[in-house]
């Protein structure tokens, strides 16, 4: 029942204008905001404790908007063309982009739930189509609704891979200087976590990111697409990171390159924070030194916890 509804929402849906989709993103939104207490709690209790926003409400509001644009943008993903990149989306620091397209090294490319995530993929298959490119993301437990983002998000010609088999895949893709992007601002298991600061507070950075590219000894490139308005966006494109460069023990690269990362993200989400997606558990994982409330100066970022 649940999948004949998806199909029937979409199918409506995808026939709109890209304005349409958005306005309809914003009502998505707004009834989040309204209808899940419990996110808008953790969204503001978040921009308090990590930001000290006096205005965290209306930020999280912002926030929430824009999450329901971002579910619907999937939506966009047929009318994702060349025209449509050239008329909406501007491209902030273009040189960058112009290199990792030239560049004959596999790229590991990362970037957060931020904006207008959901389009990433558009770019990558438009300025990329001669490499082979994939997403690694983690499959929603509603297993109807995986089925149509998995469809929707395929339909850009990238590769759709699942977080828990993406080892093999991601290094075979890798190998063949092609692009990996993988969303690194998720709460993540300690296991397969390393700690340090994430906007003012220690959170679990994932290390899957940084020890595949140092493996396949790729670039890390962190790249997001902001939203300026409804149907408007600008990609940022960050000088990469290669793994080649990174000095000292195998901990302390992958601490050197998720730092990396990580930092990027900290900062488009202090830039403009209504953009990011606050209503995720961000900081749930915590390191066991601060379970034992060790006191004394901020412990630094530890690979084994």
């Amino acid at each position: 029942m649940r999948i004949l509804l998806y199909n029937a929402l979409t199918t409506l849906f995808q026939s709109l204008s890209p304005e349409t989709i958005s306005t309809a993103g914003k009502i998505l939104g707004k009834s989040m905001y309204y209808c899940l207490p419990a996110r808008k709690k953790i969204a503001t209790n978040a921009l308090n404790n990590q930001l000290g926003y006096r205005e965290s409400q209306k930020i999280a509001h912002h926030s929430f908007v824009h999450s329901g644009k971002s579910f619907l943008e999937i939506l966009v993903a047929r009318q994702f063309d060349f025209r449509f990149l050239h008329s909406r989306v501007r491209i902030d620091s273009p040189e960058n982009l112009e290199f990792i397209k030239k560049v004959n090294r596999p790229i590991v490319a990362t970037t957060g739930h931020f904006g207008a995530w959901e389009l990433l993929a558009g770019i990558l298959r438009l300025n990329f189509q001669d490499r082979n490119s994939q997403i690694i993301v983690r499959e929603p437990k509603d297993w109807a609704l995986n089925n149509i983002l998995q469809h929707y998000r395929s339909r850009h010609g990238v590769e759709i891979v699942s977080k828990e088999n993406a080892t093999f895949k991601v290094l075979r893709c890798l190998k063949k200087n092609g692009i990996s992007a993988f969303l690194v601002d998720q709460n993540t298991a300690r296991s397969q976590a390393v700690f340090m600061p994430f906007l003012n507070k220690y959170a679990a950075i994932n290390i899957g990111p940084a020890l595949l590219a140092i493996r396949s000894q790729a670039l890390i490139w962190p790249a997001f697409l902001s939203r300026d308005s409804d149907t408007c966006y600008t990609f940022y494109s960050f000088e990469p990171l290669d793994t080649k460069d990174l000095t000292g023990s195998k901990e302390e690269k992958l601490e050197q390159a998720a730092r990396f990362y990580t930092q990027k993200v900290e900062q488009m989400v202090t830039r403009f924070p209504e953009q990011w997606f606050w209503m995720h558990k961000r900081w749930k994982t915590r390191p066991k030194w601060e379970q034992k409330e060790i006191k004394g100066p901020a412990m630094p970022g530890q690979i084994k916890d």
